[in-house]
């Protein structure tokens, strides 16, 4: 069996068993892996490969971002779903931005604003697993 196959099957175990908020971790953290891959792209001295890499890094960081933005129930009270889908629009159109003029400072606002997104949304994730854990015992206690 090779790295590949194994690392392929762990990939896939691990999005089976996750919870909906540790893949909602995932994709913050595929996004932000993709919007560097792209920023990389930017390095390449070959214009056509450098463009190639930004352009299909980019088309995944947006893909993320929409499959994100699919996950929010615009139903629920209050404003932050209203304000996550204007986020998402926001960074969806500065990825954009950045694969048709070939601009990286776009990239470098998408980037911090996933980072941000991604460490609350981590944070959240731990207090909730702390509490859950917590009730648990209690209740075998």
């Amino acid at each position: 069996m090779n790295y590949r196959h194994r690392a392929n099957s762990y990939r896939s175990a691990s999005l089976e068993t996750a919870s909906p908020g540790k893949l909602i971790l995932m994709l913050y953290d595929g996004a932000l892996r993709f919007t560097a891959a792209a920023l990389q792209g930017f390095e390449l001295a070959d214009r056509i490969s450098s463009y190639q890499e930004v352009n299909n890094n980019v088309i995944r960081a947006q893909n993320i971002i929409v499959e994100l933005q699919s996950c929010l129930n615009l139903e629920a009270e209050g404003e932050f779903p209203l304000t996550m889908q204007r986020l998402y629009d926001f960074a969806y159109r500065r990825l954009q931005e950045a694969n048709l003029n070939k601009d990286p400072e776009p990239l470098h606002v998408v980037e911090r604003i996933l980072k941000d997104i991604r460490e609350a949304w981590a944070e959240m994730l731990s207090q909730t697993e702390h509490s859950e854990a917590a009730t648990t015992i209690s209740k075998i206690a």
